[in-house]
């Protein structure tokens, strides 16, 4: 949108058009002198331009989430942010002494009207305050006339009377600059009669209408279009009743046909269309959110299947994030062996693991990030489970070497896992949660009765193939959780042909996966342990 913003300006400059102009330095002073004695008009040249300017707002439903109303978090998101692009000057005097534009008559090329009756009110208050002060002065310092109180007494009250409407008008826009239209809207909302206000909508319907004008008056000004495009992300971390508000205000903002409102909707329909379902917004839908959806949305446009190309950039972008932690910790190491010379040996702590770790978890990122590796064909197309495993694979390397030092430390002989194997691991467990749970627990309750030889060396799919049966028979109380999963064939050719695992290397990683939400499998050994019954 920014690469068309800028396209459109350079076509337009080189159609010889008039530079566009904001309202900041000059242009202040400029706006400012419009605002009070023209009225803008829309010209049929004002409609042929093509250029436009983007005021792009950023709302995170999330951060509104405690709000009463999270469609009044929304507006009053909306009132700062272009109070902040335009500055909070124009939009004061604006709410006292601007007016909407108006269409031309014609073919007309003018664009700004004198207002001759606001201009006529300003030279008769000024006429008038004169006149009055003139009276004043003669009453109070001709002499022979000092002592007629009467002459006195018109001359101040005609002073008072028109310099009243003056300072009334000053102390109007003194009021609208330092009190902003989201205080309005947040003391509104404060309100103890909050609950019993039917006008409240009218009077958060009137700023928005206030809002438009003033944008309406500024594409005039600034010789250009201009379009606010909204960008509502988290809103399905939201109740129900939440994004069924958000919906209802951006419902609210673009009654109007001719509102310069652009909404982009960055949500999960399938979070989405459950929550509106719950609501009473969707009665005479059918309640069918999916409906609600397609009369909602004027142009959908759904995520296509991620390739691997961009699969990679994500990983790589979700890497980039942890590298300034680990050329900190290598730093901080090449600082301690410059200075601190020769330590005793003794058991390794977190410090010496850590340090041990870099490697492990670079080359664990290679892998990751190597388009020819076969790993790279099961990350996740969603970005933010890809930073989950990027962020869970130090974890889980560290705790790995930790427990490796442990163990020799206490004389045992621990063998460690290769970075491919943990990394490939951290993703079993973020794709497929429920399946490796469901394999997990037959495996641990194997574990618990007498061990058949070369059991633990089984891979981790022939357990799962053994206990199938059984997990499709608890299909319908692990709903939810098996739908967690990722395609099931994926999870086939990951276990038997591509990484192996057996059930000895599972048992040690268990220990050190934190990525697997372990209730998951507390849960299945108890639908297996009622089974039994």
């Amino acid at each position: 949108m920014r690469e068309e913003m800028a396209r459109r300006e350079a076509a337009e400059l080189l159609r010889g058009h008039r530079k566009p102009r904001s309202p900041h330095g000059w242009g202040l002073l400029v706006a400012l002198w419009l605002l009070a004695f023209y009225e803008p008009v829309v010209t049929e040249g004002h409609l042929r331009r093509k250029n436009l300017e983007f005021i792009f707002i950023r709302f995170s439903a999330w951060e509104f989430e405690g709000c009463d109303k999270l469609w009044a978090g929304l507006v009053t998101t909306l009132c700062q942010n272009i109070r902040q692009h335009f500055g909070a000057l124009p939009l004061s005097v604006f709410h006292v002494l601007g007016s909407r534009p108006r269409f031309a008559s014609g073919f007309s090329q003018r664009e700004w009207i004198l207002k001759k009756g606001r201009c006529l009110q300003l030279w008769g208050l000024l006429l008038v305050l004169a006149v009055g002060i003139a009276i004043l002065l003669v009453a109070l310092l001709v002499p022979g006339i000092k002592d007629h109180h009467a002459l006195k007494v018109v001359g101040s009250a005609v002073a008072s009377l028109s310099g009243s409407s003056l300072v009334l008008g000053a102390l109007s826009i003194l009021k609208n600059f330092l009190v902003s239209e989201k205080k309005k809207i947040e003391r509104l909302t404060n309100s103890d009669r909050f609950a019993g206000q039917l006008g409240f909508m009218s009077k958060i319907r009137g700023e928005v209408e206030v809002l438009v004008d003033f944008l309406a008056f500024m594409e005039v000004f600034e010789r250009r279009r201009l379009r606010v495009v909204l960008e509502i992300t988290s809103l399905d971390l939201c109740y129900p009743e939440k994004v069924a508000g958000v919906f209802n205000a951006m419902a609210t903002l673009l009654s109007d046909a001719n509102a310069p409102f652009i909404f982009v909707l960055a949500v999960d329909p399938s979070v989405i269309v459950p929550c509106l379902e719950q609501t009473g917004c969707m009665k005479g839908l059918a309640d069918n959110g999916y409906l609600y959806l397609n009369r909602a949305v004027t142009l959908p446009f759904s995520i296509p299947e991620m390739g691997a190309r961009s699969r990679l950039r994500s990983v790589e972008a979700a890497i980039q994030t942890r590298e300034d932690l680990m050329y900190r910790i290598i730093a901080g190491n090449v600082a301690k062996t410059r200075g601190a010379g020769a330590a005793p040996a003794a058991r390794p702590g977190w410090k010496e693991v850590d340090s041990e770790a870099v490697p492990w978890i670079h080359e664990a990122f290679r892998c990751l990030h190597d388009g020819s590796d076969v790993l790279c064909r099961y990350l996740p197309e969603n970005g933010a489970n890809v930073r989950r495993i990027v962020n869970t694979v130090p974890i889980t390397l560290r705790l790995l070497l930790h427990r490796a030092a442990g163990a020799a430390g206490g004389g045992e002989v621990a063998e460690i896992l290769c970075p491919r194997a943990a990394a490939a691991w951290v993703v079993l467990a973020d794709r497929w949660p429920g399946r490796l749970s469901w394999t997990l627990q037959c495996l641990e309750d194997a574990g618990h009765a007498p061990a058949s030889p070369g059991f633990f060396g089984k891979s981790l799919w022939s357990i799962f193939q053994e206990h199938a049966g059984e997990l499709s028979a608890l299909r319908q109380p692990l709903g939810k959780v098996l739908s967690l999963d990722a395609d099931a064939e994926l999870f086939q050719d990951f276990l038997a042909r591509d990484f192996p695992f057996s059930a000895a290397e599972a048992r040690r990683l268990l220990g050190v996966t934190v990525n697997l939400d372990h209730s998951i499998r507390h849960q299945m050994g108890l639908l297996r342990a009622l089974g039994r019954i």
